[in-house]
This record gives C-alpha cells, sequence and structure tokens, in this order.
C-alpha cells in the first residue's frame, strides 16, 4: 500500500497510563485484585514508561510513514501501554490510541485492527468523503478525545456527514453481528487522512454496546459473556452442563441460567439471591481452585471470571485441560498494575485458544478455547 507523499510532519501523541488498580472496583462492580508485596508481584502505584515507547520515533516525518506491510492497531480506551508492550518491535509508532505496527497479525490489546490502511491526501471536506465512498460504502470515524485536537474532531464529524449513515444503535442480546464491512479512518493531519476499508471488527474502535439488563443480573460483569457469544457467534446450548468458578455474586452463572444451561457454580461467597433461585443453578460453597475436576467428571463449558493472579487460573485450566475434563472455556486474565504478558502468551499457545480485550473488560483479557 503506497503512500502519498505530503510536506508536514505528523507528532506522535502521549501514551495513555493503565489506571491502577488497588482497591480499584471495574465499571462490573468487581473489585480489582490488590498488588501484591512480593519481588515478584510488587506493589506499584505508578507503571514506569514503556521501553517501547522510548524507542518509537519521536515523530513520523513524511518520509517516514510507513507504506506497506503495516497496521493500524486501536487500543482500548486507557490500555494503550499493554498494547505498545505486546507488539514490542513491532512498533512503529502511535497517536493517542492508534498504534502503527509492522505486519497485520492483531494483538490481544488491540481492539481492532485496520487491516488495509491507506494515507489519502485531502484536499477539502468534500474530497475526504468522495474519496472514501469510491473505497466502500460504510465508514465509522476514529475521533481524538475530547480536549485533543479539538480542529480534527470538528472536520471529522464533518466528513462523517458526507457518508453514507451507518447504524450505531445498541445490539441487543441475541441478534446477529453485522455483517456489512466497517472501515475505519481519522484525521492524521488537516490534509492526511489515513484510512481502512478492511477491519476486525464489525463495530466502530471494536465497542461492541449492548442494550443492558439493569434489572435482573447482578452488577455488570454479565456484558462480558455476552460480547464473547456475539463475537464468537456460539453460545452454550439449553441443557448443557457449566461450572463457574469464582461465581459470587453470579453474574456469569446468571446468563449460563438465562441461556438454559445447567451451572454448577462455586465460590467461597453466596450468589446473589435472585441468582441462587433459578433452578438451573447448584451452588457450592468453596474454593474453585479446589475443585478437582477428577471429581466432577467431564463438562461441556468451563468458566472463571474470578480474581487471582493469572498464573494461578492458568495452573488451573491446565489441569482441566490435561485431566480432559472440558470441552471449551472462557475465562478472565486479571492483571495487577504491571500486565502479566508472559502468563498472557502461554495463555495464547494453548492449541486451540484465543486471546482478546473485550468492550467490557478492564485491566483483563479474555480467553476463549472451544473444542470445534
Amino acid at each position: 500500500m503506497k503512500q502519498r507523499k505530503t510536506s508536514s510532519s505528523a507528532g506522535i501523541g502521549r501514551v495513555s497510563d493503565t489506571p491502577g488498580t488497588r482497591g480499584h472496583r471495574d465499571h462490573q462492580g468487581n473489585r480489582a485484585p490488590h498488588a501484591a508485596r512480593s519481588a515478584k508481584h510488587p506493589a506499584v502505584r505508578e507503571q514506569a514508561p514503556s521501553p517501547f515507547w522510548e524507542t518509537a520515533p519521536a515523530a513520523l516525518e513524511p518520509a517516514r510513514l510507513p507504506e506497506e506491510n503495516f497496521s493500524v492497531q486501536v487500543a482500548a480506551r486507557h490500555y494503550v501501554r499493554p498494547l505498545l508492550e505486546e507488539l514490542g518491535s513491532r512498533v512503529l509508532g502511535a497517536r493517542g490510541r492508534l498504534v502503527l505496527a509492522r505486519g497485520s497479525a492483531p494483538a490481544a490489546w488491540a481492539q481492532n485492527v485496520w487491516l488495509q490502511p491507506l494515507w489519502l491526501p485531502v484536499a477539502s471536506i468534500g474530497d475526504a468523503a468522495r474519496q472514501l465512498t469510491a473505497l466502500q460504502r460504510n465508514w465509522r470515524a476514529h475521533v481524538p478525545p475530547p480536549g485533543v485536537e479539538p480542529g480534527f474532531r470538528r472536520r471529522l464529524a464533518l466528513i462523517g456527514e458526507r457518508l453514507p449513515h451507518v447504524g450505531t444503535r445498541p445490539l441487543a442480546f441475541g441478534s446477529p453481528m453485522p455483517t456489512a464491512p466497517l472501515g475505519a479512518f481519522t484525521l492524521w493531519r488537516d490534509d492526511l487522512l489515513l484510512a481502512s476499508p478492511r477491519t476486525t471488527s464489525a463495530f466502530a474502535d471494536g465497542e461492541l454496546l449492548f442494550q443492558e439488563n439493569r434489572d435482573d443480573p447482578p452488577g455488570r460483569a454479565y456484558l462480558k459473556l455476552w460480547e464473547t457469544f456475539t463475537l464468537l457467534g456460539r453460545r452454550p446450548q439449553p441443557g448443557e452442563l457449566c461450572v463457574d468458578l469464582g461465581a459470587a455474586p453470579g453474574g456469569w452463572t446468571w446468563v449460563l441460567a438465562y441461556l438454559g444451561c445447567r451451572v454448577f457454580s462455586i465460590d467461597k461467597a453466596p450468589l446473589d439471591p435472585r441468582v441462587q433461585r433459578m433452578p438451573e443453578v447448584n451452588h457450592c460453597i468453596g474454593s474453585g481452585f479446589a475443585l478437582d475436576p477428577r471429581i466432577t467428571g467431564p463438562v461441556d463449558w468451563l468458566f472463571s471470571d474470578m480474581i487471582c493472579y493469572p498464573e494461578k487460573l492458568l495452573d488451573t485450566v491446565l489441569r482441566w485441560l490435561e485431566a480432559g475434563a472440558c470441552r471449551n472455556i472462557v475465562c478472565t486474565l486479571k492483571f495487577q498494575s504491571e500486565t502479566d504478558h508472559e502468563t498472557a502468551r502461554r495463555f495464547a499457545a494453548i492449541p486451540g485458544g484465543s486471546l482478546r480485550h473485550l468492550s467490557c473488560n478492564k485491566h483483563e483479557l479474555t480467553f476463549v478455547r472451544l473444542a470445534d
């Protein structure tokens, strides 16, 4: 993909810091784990600057803009740093949440990846809209956050008004994902668009919004499973046996029981009474780590959204896999102030497994392994 030469430089914005997790509750209402006071998990209030950020170019001059064999990896809000760390030497530069990277392989911390990035010099707002619609119909802009590049925000809005309308209503759970390709674009400079007609997500910036149920489930952790099942195009079927480790207060158990599954949940704390009363639910007071897969026997799905160190979760998952006791797995890796990339890589190396950052994940990744 060849660039069209331009004449001005483009600066790189600052990287957003990952919010600290000590005593923090995420937007699902879950308490984030405290930083352990040990040499392996030191208590850290602020992360040190990423070495990959320090070695990225200080500015992308026109002659240094990548022309081919690169992608744009879009970081989740507030989590640019883990994406830069994961990409490592692939990083070419960044602006805000957009990271230019060598190759097109998606990073786990990228919520969306622009697979065919093009540099498009534009003479006006109308010219920008015409060039985009000549490539394809559906586009959504990546807009800088409030207070950053306010002129760009206005120009991007005006360009969007000239493009065919793309609906943005929250999705009802169970509805199919959009099938039409959705391109992404932003202004790199007043007269230069960065655009990609192909991306890895059918949603703008990879952010999937649902029509939420604010009455039945306890908290908002249920949205992780809604998003996972929607992206997979697959979910547990009625009558299938599911184990939910560390289930309290019961957001994931509620989703599974609502789908008609038989749910065995375990936690040292009781479930929310509304979930406990669901006829499909059998809850046991105890530790999810202590549950022996050799005793439980085979189950259709293993789930975990419990708060623990990622390496302890990995040991648990491997124990279930080695016992041949589960066909499908969905679990959440929850990180401390620092991201445990080594354990994340070990999860990603499990045959048939994949890692991704969901819209409703915080400093977390979701691991999925399906039997077929």
